[in-house]
């Protein structure tokens, strides 16, 4: 089974950055809908508990995190490329700085401006979100506006010399990862049109994002996403990294942490540890076995006591 299932729900900035990711290589794909919140039975049934969105499915494989989705989608799918002009290491060096240096702020603004945010999205989301003090929250909001607006200066600076994309003149994953947080901010920012209005580089770019689409989705309930993951055999190929710390062996039990928000452990077998990723083998009465997969960088692997 080599067909893509995104879960996700719309109003995701993470989701958006596959699902650009996706329309950038022109993809099919089959987009299975998630709740906002928890519980997300289908959904955990696949993964084994990780909190964040969007996740990717191809057969049994289970894809956590947008970068390790990125290096999948093009591992199997290399053109057109995430990645041109052997921008790779590049590109997802920038993943730090737009999920962090980027996105934080701009959540906060996201949840102390946007009015319209029902209840129980706050509520999850002041669980989820540890980086934001909501008790402080609407004293910090002119340094969360300078510190967004400082970052959206930077993306006019990438674009300042005319060029199509912020490595030239096609689109990489350095354009998404700039461009999602601007996504978000439209969406969810009340002064989002202020915050813009003088970036005329980044809103002549920002158009040519927009263009670029999502691909061509077909909708599919998650209980079919369950029985495909069921219905497939695992291919994984083992790999413990002799460099790979810490220093585990193959089939040990772990848990795979995220190191920053969300962090709701992982529970499966090893079965890879490299410097690019770490893969576990679980198992689950409505998904069957499965191989969860997650980037190297900013996750926890910890032998389970």
């Amino acid at each position: 089974m080599t067909d893509i299932i995104l879960h996700h729900f719309d109003s995701s900035p993470f989701a958006e950055k596959v699902r650009l990711a996706l329309g950038l290589k022109g993809l099919e794909w089959f987009s299975v809908e998630i709740p906002m919140v928890m519980p997300k039975p289908a959904l955990t049934a696949l993964t084994g508990g990780y909190r964040k969105t969007p996740v990717m499915q191809i057969g049994a494989d289970i894809f956590c995190d947008t970068q390790c989705i990125a290096a999948a989608l093009e591992q199997r799918f290399p053109t057109p490329s995430l990645f041109p002009h052997d921008s790779r290491g590049l590109c997802l060096a920038l993943s730090q700085w737009s999920d962090n240096a980027f996105f934080q702020p701009g959540a906060g603004l996201s949840m102390g401006t946007n009015t319209e945010l029902p209840e129980d999205i706050l509520q999850d989301r002041r669980e989820f979100f540890n980086f934001l003090d909501f008790s402080t929250l609407e004293q910090q909001l002119p340094h969360l506006y300078s510190q967004f607006r400082a970052q959206l200066q930077l993306v006019e600076t990438m674009l300042a010399d005319g060029r199509g994309y912020v490595l030239g003149n096609a689109a990489s994953w350095a354009d998404i990862l700039a461009y999602f947080p601007i996504w978000m901010c439209r969406g969810n920012i009340a002064s989002a049109a202020s915050l813009l209005q003088s970036l005329p580089a980044l809103l002549t770019w920002e158009k040519r994002m927009q263009q670029i689409g999502h691909g061509k989705p077909t909708h599919m309930a998650p209980e079919q996403a369950l029985a495909i993951a069921r219905d497939t055999a695992i291919d994984a190929v083992p790999e413990i990294s002799a460099e790979a710390w810490p220093a585990l062996e193959l089939h040990t039990a772990v848990t795979v942490t995220p190191q920053d928000y969300g962090a709701v452990p992982v529970a499966g077998e090893l079965l890879r540890l490299t410097q690019d990723e770490v893969a576990i083998r679980r198992e689950d009465e409505l998904a069957g076995e499965v191989v969860v997969h997650f980037p190297r960088i900013g996750y926890y692997v910890e032998a389970s006591a």
